[in-house]
């Protein structure tokens, strides 16, 4: 059986990796033949059974592999009797208290031994076959993946496979050349054969998607890269992609400090793996796969023809006609100079001389983990490129298994975690539910990994020459070896320990030092633009027309920073709280921020009341951020047009079972889009509420979250947990991201908010 392991740092590597916290947030998995009785492997296989019987109805896993450890492990058995509210029935405290303390109870024994929260965060389906290629080439594959790796790899694959034969860019997306291609790769190099191979035919039914849209040809930017790599496409196929930009003057509009950091990282080792015209090694299978994904002969192929080829289902962001033509330009006139002498020697070796260097400080300053796990398998491959047998390369091995989840859908790739991020909210949630007699070491130990995950210190070095920005003070997304700021984890870290410095140190633990919150409030203050909004990771202020040199087809406003609402509301509230609690320091700068935020988050509001959401599904995401910010900020619903215009559009959009239910395809459409069949999901009706109840409505008409309250606490399942229901993250616009304890976090915060903030009549 799989087990997760926690805040371990895996003894075999222990040359190779190494800790700035001694792993506290790490998660791995790894498996033991020998584990589980006959009872709990069976269990094991009823819930990938149903899952697979569910897999068209319910798309993104239950995680329930680690979950039924954990509650085995802690001996969990849900003591409190179950809930339901009928018809016609008025809520009482009761019941409210009955349901809230049954997920409390519930969650808390999901809480790792750390402190925080695993979860699995993943749901894009090109994550991982880059990994499975990359081993592929670097002859890596047989160690990294055993046996059970490789079966619970494809069983992944398998059923996440679109009915008609194709994968999506997630795993509730419209089948697409990138993922399909990618899939079939994987799944060959794995050992399943062109055409029998497969679950349920899953190669040959792929084969044929592939076929049926024009072959590989097709795939978008990033594929024909991958194909390159592999050796099953020519570098002459793609667009040029110099590593000579990480030498241009940082005066011209176009440079490296000014590209979103998450782009600016996947582009530096793509760049020198053009550079340097890196193909892997030709295999029989690498030749077979050429007859395979082709429709015309290989060595027929006008690669200079297909180079802005693209498969309609992928493509989200067209390529304006000036992007192409410089393109063109720079592969007609440019490339061709710089791979001949002298130009070769004097401009490009220098110029990926200057590319590795930053790549091995991105390696070094994140611990070989690397922003993400796009990022992740380019940079080890770059590594391995400059010297198979080099150290760079060993450590990002490593490093692997951190970015590997296994749950009853198989074994995915993360984005990397959601550690820090999940655990903050947790606790929030937790803390509202006033149940503090109950979870005191809960929270202790929550307090504890948050403290410890703190990012203690800034970029090694003239971190500003490679292009980083400070980080001492603020929290990663993910745990502190990441080492990448984000000003929404370091606002609703900050405000973690805020509000638990509040409480009695007996029970929760010591409250972090002052300086300490100084230094996040210093973070936060540096992401602030003059619009008043917050960037996510670093400064925002580069031209917005830099847009127009997008180079994916795949996602929207990848190649500067912007500001976002929910980053603005996550620090409004922060500040809010820490002038509260620290009322001199930094007092005028404090002011000003808020009053500026708040200014943002008026002026993005939609026509319709809404609030667009970039990190979560959508107007319902943006517009509980939004209320919630300002009502932080002492906005109330008859003093500010913002905050009814929202409550407004909330109110609309209500459904008739009382919950709310906003489709993922509202993110990329840029409107709203109801789910399907009247149906409502459990986190976003929990968002909805909240919302609501910031905005005061359980003074005006308390009705509509009496029949939100009813919705969740009907929805709860026998043990205190809640359904996996539809997908409720995403990121630039058009890719879904799956957070697996959003619907344990939102519903019970929900709750908790509900029966604190107005008194509900008990059962005498």
């Amino acid at each position: 059986m799989w087990k997760l392991k926690v805040a371990e740092g895996g003894e075999d590597s222990s040359a190779y990796i190494y800790s700035t916290n001694n792993f506290v947030g790490r998660q791995t998995w790894e498996f033991d033949p020998d584990a589980g009785t006959a009872e709990e492997r069976a269990e094991v296989e009823a819930a990938r059974l149903h899952f697979y019987n569910n897999r068209h109805q319910v798309k993104p896993s239950g995680d329930l592999l680690w979950r039924m450890q954990f509650l085995r492990e802690k001996k969990f058995k849900q003591t409190i009797p179950p809930v339901k509210v009928e018809d016609g029935e008025v809520i009482t405290h009761e019941k409210t208290t009955d349901a809230l303390r049954r997920s409390v109870h519930f969650f808390s024994a999901l809480q790792a031994s750390d402190g925080h929260w695993p979860a699995e965060n993943a749901g894009p389906l090109f994550f991982l076959p880059p990994l499975v290629i990359v081993m592929h080439i670097t002859g890596h594959l047989n160690s990294v993946f055993s046996e059970e790796h490789r079966k619970e790899i494809l069983r992944y694959i398998y059923y996440h496979q679109n009915e008609d034969g194709g994968w999506g860019l997630h795993v509730e997306g419209h089948s697409t050349m990138f993922s399909t291609a990618l899939s079939y790769i994987c799944m060959r190099i794995l050992g399943e054969g062109p055409d029998d191979g497969g679950h349920d035919n899953a190669c040959p039914r792929a084969r044929k998607w592939i076929l049926d849209h024009g072959g590989v040809t097709h795939i978008p930017s990033w594929g024909k890269t991958w194909l390159s790599i592999l050796g099953l496409f020519n570098w002459s196929g793609s667009n040029p992609m110099p590593p000579e930009f990480w030498i241009i003057p940082s005066f011209l509009p176009m440079h490296p400090a000014k590209m979103w950091c998450y782009s600016r990282v996947v582009y530096m080792p793509m760049s020198y793996l053009y550079g340097k015209r890196f193909v892997g090694p030709i295999t029989p299978l690498i030749l077979q796969l050429r007859e395979e994904l082709f429709i015309q002969p290989y060595n027929e192929i006008n690669w200079k023809e297909v180079r802005h080829l693209c498969a309609k289902e992928d493509i989200y962001n067209p390529h304006p006609w000036i992007q192409d033509l410089l393109w063109d330009s720079l592969y007609i006139s440019t490339e061709p100079l710089l791979t001949r002498w002298p130009f070769n020697k004097l401009i490009r070796e220098k110029a990926l001389q200057v590319t590795m260097k930053h790549i091995h400080y991105e390696d070094v300053n994140s611990r070989f983990i690397t922003m993400g796990c796009v990022e992740k398998v380019l940079c080890m491959l770059a590594c391995w490129a400059e010297d198979p047998n080099g150290d760079y390369f060993k450590k990002h091995l490593a490093r692997i298994p951190d970015y590997l989840w296994v749950a009853e859908d198989g074994m995915k790739m993360q984005t990397f975690g959601s550690q820090a991020w999940d655990t903050s909210f947790a606790i929030q949630a937790l803390l509202a539910s006033n149940l503090t007699d109950e979870i005191g070491p809960t929270l202790a130990r929550g307090h504890d990994f948050i403290k410890k995950s703190q990012v203690k210190d800034n970029p090694s070095g003239d971190f500003k020459s490679m292009y980083r920005h400070i980080s001492k003070g603020s929290w990663t997304f993910s745990d502190q070896d990441h080492g990448w700021q984000a000003s929404d984890s370091t606002a609703e870290g900050l405000k973690c320990c805020l509000l638990l410095s509040m409480m009695p140190s007996e029970i929760v633990g010591e409250k972090m030092e002052p300086e300490r919150l100084y230094d996040s409030v210093n973070v936060l203050f540096s992401l602030q633009s003059k619009n008043g909004g917050l960037s996510a990771w670093e400064p925002a202020g580069a031209a917005e027309w830099l847009e127009l040199l997008n180079p994916t087809e795949l996602f929207e406003d990848i190649v500067i920073e912007h500001e976002h609402v929910e980053c603005t509301s996550s620090v409004l509230q922060a500040l809010v709280l820490f002038k509260k609690l620290h009322p001199e320091h930094r007092k005028k700068e404090v002011e000003y921020s808020i009053t500026n935020a708040v200014h943002y988050i008026e002026n993005r509001q939609m026509p319709d009341g809404s609030w667009y959401g970039d990190w979560g599904v959508c107007f319902t995401y943006g517009t509980w951020f939004a209320l919630g910010g300002l009502a932080a900020a002492g906005k109330t619903f008859s003093t500010c047009a913002a905050m009814r215009h929202g409550v407004r559009f909330l109110l609309t959009v209500q459904r008739e079972n009382g919950g709310w239910g906003e489709s993922y395809l509202s993110c990329p459409q840029k409107t709203y889009i109801p789910l399907e069949g009247n149906r409502s999901n459990l986190v976003q009706t929990a968002w909805a509420m909240m919302g609501l109840i910031h905005a005061g409505q359980a003074e005006r008409d308390p009705t509509p979250l009496h029949r939100a309250a009813k919705f969740i606490i009907n929805s709860q399942l026998e043990n205190g947990d809640f359904p996996q229901q539809e997908i409720t993250g995403v990121f630039k616009k058009n890719c879904m991201l799956h957070y697996a304890a959003y619907r344990n976090i939102y519903p019970l915060w929900a709750l908790a908010e509900y029966r604190n903030l107005f008194p509900l009549p008990s059962k005498g």
